[in-house]
């Protein structure tokens, strides 16, 4: 299978201050490379402080790496202003829903925006756009008139994913983002990611620390630990046969 996206060599630094005049680097991302095909789940791990975030945001367009590329269906990525096609085409949902939602705005209203900025649509299509997607992730069309804070944990986890998918992306990025839920609306929320994979064809890169649902739902499982890649595969078969002291280490927890 074609990958839909190819990390190449990517390296992120930090300078971190050491002193009162000086600073130090710290390299949190090192020549981290892997691929993943359209329609697949690929999962990342590792322990805090290994990166996953950073490489998340990288992924997303929320910063620039120093070095490396990041192909989306074998184009290049530029590292120039907003990037808009890395934007729109590769989304991200965030472990804290209510915080990335803008408390004062309507779901409507934040849904809009982002057509509004994103696309031609005129404001009858918008509204069309804005009540299928909310269909979609199985929430009222009414809901678009609610206020972030008139959902619960659940709900306001499928709001996220529905400005996710508004703008029809290619991959979706998920860090952390059914941490906070409780079992039952976690298992709500990965059938209805299943769902919606299947149905269009979604491709998920999936940051968590439920090693019970990287097992079930993913296809491919890097292991990160201090910026680096110590293992890179099939899911199931480094579940079988771990190899590095850090893989092993993370199932035994």
């Amino acid at each position: 299978m074609q990958p839909i996206l190819k990390v190449q060599a990517l390296s992120k630094t930090f300078h971190v201050r050491s002193g009162l005049f000086s600073r130090e680097k710290f390299e949190v991302l090192k020549n981290i490379s892997f691929c993943v095909g359209k329609g697949e789940t690929l999962a990342i791990i590792g322990e805090t402080g290994s990166g996953k975030s950073t490489l998340a945001k990288l992924l997303a367009g929320a910063d620039n790496a120093d070095s490396g590329q990041i192909l989306l269906e074998n184009n290049i990525i530029e590292d120039q202003g907003v990037r808009d096609d890395q934007c729109r085409h590769i989304r991200m949902i965030f472990q804290d829903s209510a915080a990335s939602l803008n408390p004062g705005l309507t779901i409507g209203e934040i849904l809009n925006d982002c057509l509004l900025y994103n696309t031609d649509l005129d404001k009858e299509s918008r509204l069309k756009k804005i009540e299928n997607t909310l269909s979609k992730v199985g929430l009222l069309v009414d809901h678009q008139h609610y206020y972030p804070h008139m959902f619960s944990v659940g709900q306001l986890q499928r709001v996220a994913l529905s400005r996710a998918l508004i703008l029809d992306p290619k991959v979706v990025v998920l860090d952390e983002a059914l941490s906070a839920l409780d079992p039952s609306v976690r298992a709500q929320t990965v059938n209805l990611l299943l769902k919606l994979q299947k149905e269009t064809g979604l491709t998920y890169i999936l940051i968590t620390h439920h090693l019970s649902l990287v097992r079930h739902i993913s296809d491919q499982l890097v292991v990160l630990d201090h910026g680096e890649i110590v293992e890179y595969g099939i899911t199931e078969n480094i579940f079988q046969a771990p190899k590095s002291k850090v893989t092993q280490r993370l199932f035994s927890c």
